[in-house]
């Protein structure tokens, strides 16, 4: 089941690649304004599955509890969706001079949470195959 779980999370990081790709010389980042909703999701689904795979298979991050991987993995997600948005607010102010958008950053996080949380229940689910 783990090498399926694998193969899968390699799959959406293929897809994720290449919907940036396309996003990026089609500008749908722009001009498509939930695109980038999307993709904040598949980034938090992508992150927790791999730290739940992680800590379940290759014992990587420690094996811990089940409640305390979901934890690790909604964290772990939380704190890469934090970084990514400094990243962000460091690239809009003092490269692009943009203003920062609390709302988008906002609903980037809670994007980014949803697909950890999504991905959560799918890991789980998939174990009890």
């Amino acid at each position: 089941m783990q090498k399926k779980i694998l193969n899968q999370i390699l799959f959406l990081i293929v897809v994720i690649f290449f919907l940036n790709l396309l996003a990026m010389k089609f500008y749908w980042y722009w001009s498509i304004p939930w695109f980038d909703m999307l993709m904040h999701f598949l980034g938090g689904l992508f992150i927790s599955l791999v730290l739940l795979w992680l800590n379940y298979f290759r014992g990587l991050l420690g094996s811990f509890s089940k409640k305390k991987a979901i934890l690790i993995a909604i964290l772990g997600t939380l704190v890469i969706g934090l970084l990514w948005e400094i990243f962000e607010f460091s690239l809009d102010t003092f490269i692009t001079e943009k203003s920062w958008d609390m709302a988008d950053t906002l609903s980037d996080l809670f994007f980014d949470l949803l697909g950890a949380g999504i991905g959560t229940i799918y890991y789980y689910a998939r174990l009890k195959e």
